[in-house]
């Protein structure tokens, strides 16, 4: 399958488990069906936390799954070396760019810092019309709603655009997620 047939989703989420099995329970069960949908899967390239859980598992169901890692983690030895292919790159701006050429859609998963990170650059590259990709927030469990109340109080408050607000989709279960997926 060439790269302009195959599709590829980049999954944003963390290198830590999180204190709730629901995290690494829903993390199998999304990287398990993803690869049923024929979705290649795109992420970080650590082995570690929940961004291992999603990659051990896609491959273990026959999945595509390519991760992009800076150097200074790839020396921590956090690199997973049984992916489909493991881009090495310097940067972290250099993997999110990586990240979104080889990706034709993005889901936030619950994590940290990085994972918001690249959440919102890659939701500012839509805001500023560098892309039209698909984003979706993965609000499992209710893990975003406090950040997805702060995002809708700055559009009240006239620091986001009413039209901004609806640059990215929020799925409350996996099926939601799913289905909102498969329409694009």
């Amino acid at each position: 399958m060439t790269r302009q047939q195959e599709r590829n989703v980049c999954i944003f989420c963390g290198g830590n488990f999180g204190n709730d099995p629901i995290y690494v329970e829903s993390a199998r069960q999304l990287a398990r069906s993803l690869v049923d949908q024929g979705w290649g899967i795109v992420y970080g390239g650590a082995s570690v936390g929940i961004m291992g859980v999603i990659a051990d598992t896609a491959l273990e169901a026959g999945g595509r799954v390519t991760g992009v890692i800076p150097q200074a983690l790839f020396e921590r030895e956090v690199a997973h070396h049984g992916l489909t292919e493991l881009h090495r790159v310097t940067t972290m701006h250099e993997r999110k760019k990586m990240m979104y050429d080889l990706s034709d859609a993005f889901i936030t998963f619950p994590g940290g810092f990085g994972t918001l990170d690249e959440t919102f650059e890659i939701l500012t590259w839509k805001q500023i019309g560098l892309h039209k990709k698909p984003l979706i927030c993965f609000d499992l469990n209710g893990f975003f709603t406090p950040l997805l109340t702060f995002v809708d109080q700055a559009a009240e408050r006239g620091f986001i655009k009413p039209e901004h607000r609806a640059l990215f989709s929020v799925a409350k279960d996996m099926d939601s997620l799913l289905k909102l997926l498969s329409t694009r």
